[in-house]
């Protein structure tokens, strides 16, 4: 399956790329959006941060043609600061998230995401780091797991698929586990859509900690735009846009004070909104089947 990047014009347009900036795609992928952000520099920079070593050899080949803008990051966008001070940057132009998870990892039949291939339990998106799928499906204890399905997923079905789960430990495989929810769904809603969509996203969610991921480096995004700057996030999932909304809406949106009082300095705020939320395009929407659940959120340095 062709990985298609999502929402690409508008994402660019959104970031309002200056030529001659610095930029951070901090979740390079397949490197779609880095590849126009870059066609749009001139001694402009981009620095390109994934977890996943695989993205960014294949992506390093994808970009290779522009040189020394481009510079290459493994590492979690939690470490965007860190990163960024160790080459020597303060501050940058703009930050771009696209929170979805690359087309390439799911096709990847060894890496354990998707429950279209029959695999080891995995999904970490850092392969170097100690905790997959496995364990958690494995050593949880039962009320832990039965909260990560309806937490992450609102999964209906979360204690009888967990208790299965419990019942035939250890599961090894992607294909077990897809045995093992099917069991768990009536007859009825097996027909609408794939039962193990939710439990996998559940598990892909825990195993990569990605809630708690994207607070902490929207919040340094934010903080490392200079004045002019902009911080763009693409979410596929209700809980990170929430999580996106409140962080942008805490920088962006004027607190309601009494109309009758003098405006004091620590009123006049340092960002703004620069769009209400996006989403596809009923053109994009035909091709591009990733975009029907996308949400566009921008946000702006003012000074």
């Amino acid at each position: 399956m062709k990985h298609i990047s999502v929402m690409l014009n508008e994402t660019i347009e959104l970031l309002n790329i200056n030529p001659e900036g610095i930029y951070v795609d901090a979740t390079l992928g397949a490197g779609g959006h880095s590849y126009e952000i870059c066609k749009q520099l001139t001694t402009g920079r981009l620095i390109g941060f994934d977890k996943d070593l695989d993205a960014i050899e294949r992506t390093s080949k994808r970009l290779e043609f522009f040189g020394d803008k481009v510079t290459m990051v493994h590492g979690s966008y939690t470490q965007l600061t860190e990163k960024l001070n160790e080459l020597g940057i303060d501050q940058v132009d703009g930050v771009l998230f696209d929170l979805g998870v690359s087309s390439p990892q799911f096709d990847d039949a060894e890496r354990g995401f998707s429950y279209r291939f029959d695999s080891r339990l995995d999904m970490r998106m850092d392969q170097t780091q100690a905790l997959s799928a496995y364990e958690v499906v494995n050593e949880y204890e039962e009320e832990q797991l039965v909260q990560i399905l309806k937490d992450n997923s609102d999964e209906r079905y979360a204690r009888r698929i967990v208790k299965n789960i419990i019942e035939n430990r250890p599961v090894e495989t992607t294909f077990e586990l897809v045995e093992l929810i099917k069991r768990s769904y009536p007859g009825k809603d097996l027909k609408k859509g794939h039962p193990a969509k939710k439990t996998f996203q559940a598990l892909r969610i825990e195993v990569n900690n990605e809630f708690e991921e994207v607070k902490d480096a929207v919040e340094q995004a934010v903080h490392v735009i200079k004045p002019g700057g902009r911080v763009v996030v693409i979410t596929f999932h209700s809980i990170e846009d929430r999580i996106v909304k409140r962080i942008f809406s805490n920088y962006g949106k004027p607190k309601k004070v009494d109309p009758r009082l003098p405006i004091i300095e620590e009123q006049v705020l340092n960002y703004k909104l620069v769009s209400k939320a996006l989403k596809a395009s009923t053109e994009e929407l035909e091709f591009n089947n990733r975009a029907h659940s996308a949400i566009l959120r921008g946000i702006e340095r003012v000074k």
